[in-house]
């Protein structure tokens, strides 16, 4: 039975969210984003949703951060919408927005619980993605320009602050894969994209230690890459998904270089100078957190580069299809460490899985989630026995929201969300995280 006591008593557990997922994206003066376009795009998103409404956190976040602070939480991460603080992407700031997110920061702060803000969690600007989004080499400009007005506002307030989620996400799955906003399937556009949105970290960082802010991190995602057989192709093949997916953000961050196995296919395809660039990227960082849900098999094609499959493993699966592979959290807080970060504080900023949950007489039972959870939070404590400098734990996700292009379906929350009425019951993992961290204290 997982204990409070197996980890420090500083150990940071907290739950996250992001803001089109939950916000409700039509109200208080937020300017169209890249998502909304995406989704009105037919094919893109399950049943056309987005996010104009969402789980309406807009008005009802005090409600929520009552949840938070119900169940024990020390820190909530939360995201900040570029389109809601600059509804141009650049210019005059929405006031309504930023008072928002200083309603937001300070009802926290009154529970007493940290805020650990992301800065950009995907809804690009629509009038920044006219103009190319992350393909654009002015990125770094506009994106400093926004994290100055953040860090003007808000910044006496934020307990941490990372500028991007998933670098991954926002480049290489949206726009190499498709999957996500602004749905391009272009190499070229890939690799500028990933160039620029470390620039973009990058610049950020400096902008935010100008202003004296401090506990400044990048939030990173990976994937426990696994050949899907024995051959060498296999083998070549997860070497260099996981170069692309787990290496590639890590290397520019703190080696000053990109992996060899990645050059190989994008090289031709960076920004002219791209090699110039690491010292604005390398800006020092006081941790890195690491979002990590399963493992991938990949097998190897005949195609051009990366020749890369995703393949059936046999693990059992979340709603969203994915392993529940906890060996992989293993391996990447002990590999992070050794090999990239050292004694930097290390955060596991997002864990968790969708289930198909139901609420039946008032109350949803999820023990697949306990039981996920159970198992994640166990290999974390054993990484911290073991020297790994892990800081903190944040489960994905407070409230069913939002799941991008699969709509309303898939649900991570610990709190279930109805979306007629938009009435929050917690589920059997929420209570059980109170008494985890309120509870029983051995």
């Amino acid at each position: 039975m997982l204990k409070r006591s197996q980890f420090p008593e500083d150990f940071i557990f907290g739950t996250a969210t992001s803001a089109y997922q939950i916000e409700g994206h039509a109200q208080g003066g937020a300017g169209p984003t890249h998502w909304d376009s995406f989704a009105a795009t037919p094919g893109n998103v399950v049943r056309a949703e987005d996010g104009a409404r969402a789980c309406d956190h807009y008005h009802r976040y005090e409600a929520d951060l009552d949840l938070v602070a119900a169940a024990g939480f020390d820190a909530y991460r939360f995201s900040t919408s570029w389109a809601r603080v600059l509804p141009e992407g650049r210019g005059t700031p929405n006031g309504e927005g930023l008072d928002f997110y200083d309603r937001l920061v300070d009802a926290m702060l009154e529970r007493g619980i940290k805020p650990a803000a992301t800065l950009y969690h995907w809804e690009l600007p629509q009038a920044l993605a006219d103009q190319g989004g992350w393909r654009n080499s002015d990125m770094p400009k506009w994106f400093g320009e926004f994290a100055d007005v953040i860090a003007r506002r808000l910044g006496d307030r934020l307990w941490s602050v990372a500028p991007i989620n998933e670098p991954w996400c926002v480049a290489w799955l949206s726009h190499f894969m498709g999957h996500h906003a602004p749905g391009l399937r272009d190499i070229r556009a890939a690799a500028r994209a990933m160039h620029h949105v470390l620039v973009s970290h990058g610049t950020a960082i400096s902008v935010m230690r100008d202003h004296g802010m401090t506990n400044l991190g990048a939030v990173c995602n990976f994937e426990y890459a696994l050949p899907a057989n024995t051959t060498p192709e296999a083998a070549a093949a997860t070497a260099r998904y996981d170069a692309i997916y787990n290496q590639f953000f890590l290397s520019g961050l703190f080696r000053e270089t990109y992996p060899e196995l990645v050059l190989e296919g994008l090289e031709p395809h960076l920004p002219k100078g791209w090699q110039d660039d690491f010292a604005t990227i390398q800006a020092p960082l006081d941790w890195l957190g690491l979002n990590y849900y399963t493992c991938k098999r990949i097998g190897a094609n005949d195609g051009p580069w990366p020749a890369c499959d995703e393949l059936d493993g046999p693990l059992p699966k979340t709603q969203m299809g994915w392993e529940i592979c906890p060996d992989g959290l293993s391996h990447f807080l002990t590999a992070t460490a050794r090999d990239y970060t050292g004694d930097l504080p290390l955060y596991v900023t997002e864990n968790g899985m969708a289930n198909p949950d139901v609420l039946r007489d008032g109350a949803v039972e999820d023990p697949e989630r306990i039981d996920y959870l159970t198992q994640h939070m166990d290999r974390a404590a054993t990484a911290i026995a073991e020297g790994v400098p892990l800081k903190g734990y944040f489960v994905w996700s407070l409230l069913d929201n939002y799941e991008w292009a699969l709509g309303y379906e898939k649900r991570f929350g610990m709190v279930h969300v109805d979306f007629e009425t938009l009435t929050r019951t917690p589920k059997q993992s929420w209570h059980w995280m109170r008494n985890l961290l309120v509870g029983a204290q051995t």
